[in-house]
């Protein structure tokens, strides 16, 4: 299983960090930064400003995003298209969501769905995924809810999310 994980407008810099260490630990490929998800190391940033979201950053990567292989993209569609025509199947975790498209994680089935080369989309933490990129996505997956919560935080269901696919 080889996987690429897109965060896409992620708010948070500790969401970013615990989600680039939960990749690390489960080997993930590659991480693109789209959107306004802050970035690690960010050479277009000043210096303070740069030297401030690495410090959160690291708060919780706790050293991955020096490990992981953190790309970042300003036209995130176009690299999806790109992917996708490389043979990348394209993956949305969404919750909540009227579509065809849409299978529960815990499917029997997700072994047959998934393909061995995986991009998974992390939206932002409230309104989950651009509706500019529900097009280009094959496949969203949900993590289905047992309590009166509708979600959970994003870096729980990266985490929750990865770990499931990664052992199919």
């Amino acid at each position: 299983m080889k996987l690429i994980l897109v965060l896409d407008n992620i708010r948070s810099t500790y969401n970013v960090g615990a989600i680039l260490r939960t990749a690390e630990g489960l080997g993930v490929a590659k991480v693109i930064l789209s959107g306004y998800t802050p970035r690690v190391h960010d050479a277009k940033l000043l210096p303070h400003l740069r030297a401030k979201l690495d410090k959160e950053i690291h708060k919780t990567a706790l050293g991955a995003e020096d490990l992981l292989d953190v790309g970042s993209s300003d036209d995130i569609f176009s690299e999806l298209k790109k992917l996708k025509e490389q043979g990348w199947q394209i993956v949305g975790l969404e919750n909540n969501i009227n579509s065809e498209k849409l299978v529960d994680l815990n499917n029997e089935g997700l072994k047959e769905i998934i393909s061995d080369k995986v991009v998974l989309i992390l939206g932002e933490e409230v309104h989950g995924i651009n509706y500019s990129l529900y097009d280009i996505i094959d496949l969203f997956l949900e993590i289905p809810m047992e309590g009166q919560k509708e979600s959970f935080n994003v870096s729980v269901a990266a985490g929750i999310t990865l770990y499931v696919i990664m052992n199919l």
